[in-house]
């Protein structure tokens, strides 16, 4: 059984590590690598990897 001062470190480490840059890193990794993948595709692959890019931008600067 977890004591309530592990449990409290616990919750305020998970808060500082899934906050800020961290978590839009999370989110904006996965969408630059698809469109990555994406850009291979001929003809219209530059034009879908461009807008996953911007999308990315965009969840970057968000105020966490």
């Amino acid at each position: 059984m977890m004591r309530p001062f592990a449990i409290s470190a616990l919750l305020v480490l998970m808060t500082v590590f899934l906050s800020g840059c961290l978590f839009t890193k999370v989110v904006t990794v996965p969408m630059r690598l698809g469109g990555a993948v994406i850009s291979i595709v001929p003809v219209g692959g530059n034009v879908v990897h461009d807008s996953i890019d911007l999308s990315a931008e965009a969840i970057d600067e968000l105020p966490f």
